[in-house]
């Protein structure tokens, strides 16, 4: 099978926790290295943000990102890219011409627009993934939404014309009905988690003596609730909170949020013991989270939400928002605490409550590294994508009728 991917923002050769990195990265980079290990040839086409990049790059055995001329060959906001995508389309195009794909999966909104406009008149079928819906941001957002005016209309567009939607959870599929999809064309493949790497043995980053930590792994954007928790720790004495994400330790002070978290924690009198460690590399992530007695993900809404899987693979009890993946993934009681967003009183009282409570905190560390391995491997994940395009190209009735049943 010839396998063509769509990320136009989100290259698998991107440096994590940058405000357009995060999840959708790792989600494409393991999904095309996984289905490379099984012979598919792979190819992630994603825009060139870099002149000095090569046209075509092998970043795993028998996948590859392919580099598409549209727009400036620099760092440009993702919510700036509609401009550029006609372009990326038509390359798209002619790419798959000379070398047409069985199958195109696109990731994201305006991929799903690209990928549509050049496979279709081609004859081929494409697999879409939204990871974000623009209704979802909006509803949370509202005037801090800055997607471009088009993106609700051009993702009910694309609703109606893939052939086929994957939805990372169960509240997606909610959404995507509401918008007028086919709950026939829809099929529930998770995110996954790197096991190998994620795991609850292995070395734990240095902490203060006697302290307890909380740690947050994230992008920095005010929708992720990094503010909720620093506003919960008033209520935490001699917690410490640790927070990696956002761009290099040395530059954050000219990064906007990061300099509002500082000013936050000032205001609060918490300043002391908040940490913003800035960009990590991926093999210090679990360490850090292996570092924490809590691992803390209250974002305002989250489409999927990779780093509670992260947290729990590495055997740590998890508190996170009852917002979408999370609800799927963070089994509450279980596995974690389910807190409602911007909600700093609740959250401060599910920490204490967890940091008062070394037994309870072991038990759903257990139960969640357990979960991670048995439901949310990359390789399951794969092989559940691979059997969408399987079925897909077998003929739409057998996709519709495995989505009946």
């Amino acid at each position: 099978m010839r396998l063509a991917m769509v990320s136009e923002h989100a290259s698998p050769l991107a440096a994590l926790g940058g405000v357009d990195a995060g999840g959708q990265n790792v989600h494409v980079a393991a999904l095309a290295r996984e289905l490379g290990a099984r012979g598919i040839e792979v190819v992630v086409h994603t825009r060139r943000d870099d002149p000095a990049l090569p046209k075509r790059v092998e970043f795993t055995p028998g996948a590859f990102v392919e580099h598409v001329e549209a727009g400036p060959p620099e760092p440009v906001s993702k919510d700036l890219f509609l401009p550029f995508m006609d372009e990326f389309a038509d390359e798209l195009a002619t790419a798959w011409a000379a070398e047409p794909p069985d199958v195109v999966h696109s990731h994201f909104w305006m991929s799903g627009r690209a990928a549509l406009a050049a496979a279709h008149p081609l004859g081929i079928s494409v697999v879409h993934t939204f990871h974000a819906l623009g209704v979802v941001k909006k509803r949370y957002q509202g005037a801090k939404d800055m997607s471009p005016p088009e993106r609700l209309a051009e993702e009910e567009e694309i609703i109606a014309a893939a052939d086929h939607l994957v939805a990372t959870c169960t509240d997606e599929v909610f959404e995507l009905v509401r918008l007028g999809a086919d709950r026939s064309r829809i099929t529930v493949v998770p995110c996954g988690v790197d096991t190998d790497l994620f795991r609850p043995d292995g070395s734990v980053d240095a902490r203060r003596d006697g302290d307890p930590r909380i740690v947050v792994v994230t992008r920095l954007v005010e929708r992720k609730g990094v503010g909720d928790v620093i506003a919960a720790l008033p209520e935490l004495p001699g917690v410490e909170l640790v927070v990696a994400g956002g761009g290099e330790a040395n530059e954050l002070r000219y990064e906007p949020e990061a300099a509002r978290l500082t000013a936050q924690a000032h205001a609060l009198g918490v300043d002391g013991r908040l940490e913003l460690r800035g960009r990590i590399e991926r093999e210090d992530v679990p360490p850090l989270l292996r570092s924490g007695d809590v691992v803390v993900c209250t974002p305002w809404y989250e489409p999927f939400g990779i780093v509670p899987l992260e947290a729990m693979a590495c055997g740590r009890a998890v508190v996170a928002s009852a917002v979408g993946g999370l609800i799927d993934t963070v089994v509450d009681g279980v596995t974690g605490i389910h807190v409602p967003p911007r909600r700093p009183d609740l959250l401060a009282e599910a920490i204490a409550g967890l940091l008062a409570d070394p037994e309870l905190r072991t038990r759903l560390g257990g139960a969640g590294a357990e979960r991670a391995r048995s439901r949310y491997t990359w390789a399951r994940v794969a092989d559940a994508t691979l059997g969408v395009y399987l079925e897909l190209l077998a003929g739409p009735s057998v996709v519709r009728e495995k989505a009946i049943r």
